[in-house]
């Protein structure tokens, strides 16, 4: 029985562990600098608005299509269309648009700060063993697809 992807780390603990860890450091130890701004709220809820969006979209394909909408669930089929026909990863360009967006929000330079180890985790828990599974159970579909379709944007 196909069973998904063995993330090594689930997906959206890999995006939002860093981000709770910047927000609680902001509110112990304080801010290095200032990040408040007349920007950064409206850049925030812009970021949450297209992740709401990107998601939502993304998620609409993955349920009419009939393949896993949670990571780790069976995915029956290579969706090449909407968000999935520029990037391969839809889902986690969305959560990390959502971190982006909390972090201003916030606002936490830390959040902002710890991004990287957000991108770190999901690439090492999330995306290498979903490629592989992915390669392993469509072949050249798959890697034909890599070809066409950017892993971000």
């Amino acid at each position: 029985m196909d069973t998904g992807p063995d993330f090594r780390l689930w997906p959206p603990v890999a995006i939002f562990a860093p981000l709770v860890a910047g927000v609680a450091l902001t509110e112990v130890v304080g801010e290095p600098a200032a990040l408040e701004s007349v920007w950064a709220r409206p850049i925030g809820w812009i970021l949450l608005g297209l992740f709401a969006a990107w998601n939502g979209w993304s998620l609409v394909l993955m349920r009419q299509h009939r393949t896993g909408l949670l990571p780790g669930q069976e995915t029956r089929l290579i969706l090449d269309e909407g968000p999935f026909a520029v990037s391969r990863n839809p889902l986690y360009v969305g959560l990390l648009a959502a971190y982006l967006g909390l972090a201003l929000l916030w606002p936490s330079l830390w959040a902002l700060a710890l991004l990287p180890v957000a991108f770190a985790g999901l690439w090492w828990g999330a995306i290498g063993p979903e490629e592989r599974y992915l390669r392993s159970k469509f072949g050249r579909d798959y890697v034909a697809y890599s070809g066409r379709v950017r892993r971000w944007l």
